[in-house]
C-alpha cells in the first residue's frame, strides 16, 4: 500500500514524536501535533520542526491518520471526547500506541465511522532522534479488523519495523510480558548496580555489562537452560551468605532478591536441574527472609505431589 496520509499526533511524548517523525521520513506529512508539557513542545520542535502545535480536536480534524499516543489510563477519555465532539470523522484512520489496549477502547471512534488500529512498538523510547534508528527491526504488536490489516502492516513497514498480530483478548497479557521483561529488568539492573557500588566496585555498570549481555543473549536463545549461579547449582551456603549481606548492607533490595530467588528455584526444579534435598534446603534459607507463603506454595508444587505419588 503506497498511500500517504496527513498525520496528526495527539500526545507528542517520547513515543508520539518519534513515530510521527518516522512516518514523516517515510513520506507521510505530519500536519499537526498536540502536547501540553514543555517537554512535549521541546520534543516536537526537535523531531517535528515546523509542525503546528494545536488543541487535540484541531489536530484530529486536520488528519487522515490520527495517532493517539497518550498514557493508557487517559486513552478512553481522549477517544470519547474526540468522538463526541465530532473531531473524529467517518473514513479517518485512528491508531493508538498502547500495548495494553486493543480495539475496544477505540469503539467511540469506530461508532462514528473511523477505521481503527492498535499499533504498539515493543521498544523503550528516549524521545530523541536516537529512537529513529531503533525503530528499524522493532516489533509492533498489531490488532486490527480485516479491512485495516494491510494498512497496519504498511505503516509498520514505513517505520522500518516488523509486525506481530496480537488477538484483542490477549493485549493485556502481551503488554504484561513486555513490561515484566523490560521495565522490571531496569529495576533489577539498577538494584544490582547498587549492590556492587555498596561493595566498593568502582564501575558497577562496566562490571555488569559483559555479564548481562551474555546472560540476555543466552536467555533469549535458550530460555531456562541459560540459568547459572548458586541456586541452580544448589549452593545453599552461598545463597544464605547473599541474603545475610544484602539484609545488612542493602535491605531495600532484599524483597526483590528473595522474590526472584524463589522464581529461579521453581524454574530450576521444573527444569530438572536441581533435585530434592538441595531445593528444600534453599527453600528453607529463603523462607527465613520471606514474610509470604512461598515456602508453602513450593512444597505444594514440588514436594507434596511427589509424596502422594510415592504413596
Amino acid at each position: 500500500m503506497s498511500n500517504k496520509f496527513r498525520v496528526g499526533v495527539i500526545g507528542a511524548g517520547r513515543v508520539g514524536a518519534v513515530l510521527a517523525a518516522g512516518l514523516s521520513a517515510a513520506g507521510h506529512p505530519v500536519v499537526a501535533a498536540a502536547g501540553e508539557s514543555d517537554a512535549s513542545r521541546r520534543r516536537a520542535a526537535d523531531l517535528l520542526p515546523g509542525v503546528a502545535m494545536l488543541k487535540p480536536s484541531d489536530v484530529a480534524r486536520r488528519a487522515d491518520l490520527l495517532l493517539l499516543t497518550v498514557p493508557d489510563d487517559m486513552l478512553p477519555n481522549v477517544v470519547r471526547v474526540l468522538a463526541d465532539s465530532g473531531a473524529i470523522q467517518a473514513g479517518q484512520y485512528v491508531a493508538h500506541t498502547s500495548g495494553r489496549h486493543g480495539l475496544a477502547v477505540l469503539a467511540p471512534a469506530a461508532a462514528v465511522g473511523a477505521k481503527v488500529i492498535a499499533l504498539h512498538p515493543a521498544m523503550t523510547f528516549t524521545g530523541t532522534a536516537v529512537d529513529l534508528e531503533r525503530l528499524h527491526g522493532c516489533v509492533f504488536g498489531l490488532t486490527a479488523g480485516a479491512d485495516e490489516r494491510e494498512l497496519a502492516e504498511s505503516l509498520v513497514a514505513d517505520l522500518g519495523g516488523r509486525p506481530t498480530w496480537v488477538p484483542e483478548e490477549m493485549r493485556t497479557l502481551y503488554h504484561a510480558g513486555l513490561a515484566h521483561g523490560a521495565n522490571h529488568l531496569v529495576t533489577l539492573v539498577s538494584e544490582a548496580m547498587g549492590l556492587l557500588a555498596a561493595a566498593g566496585v568502582d564501575d558497577p555498570a562496566g562490571t555488569l555489562r559483559p555479564l548481562l549481555d551474555a546472560a540476555l543473549d543466552n536467555a533469549l536463545a535458550h530460555g531456562d537452560a541459560a540459568l547459572t549461579g548458586p541456586i541452580v547449582r544448589g549452593d545453599v551456603r552461598t545463597v544464605a551468605a547473599h541474603l545475610a549481606d544484602i539484609s545488612s548492607n542493602a535491605p531495600d533490595t532484599l524483597p526483590s532478591y528473595v522474590a526472584m530467588a524463589w522464581a529461579t528455584l521453581d524454574r530450576s526444579v521444573t527444569d530438572g536441574r536441581l533435585l530434592g534435598i538441595q531445593a528444600l534446603k534453599i527453600a528453607d534459607v529463603l523462607a527465613a527472609y520471606d514474610d509470604g507463603d512461598h515456602r508453602a506454595r513450593f512444597e505444594a508444587r514440588f514436594v507434596r505431589p511427589s509424596e502422594d505419588h510415592r504413596g
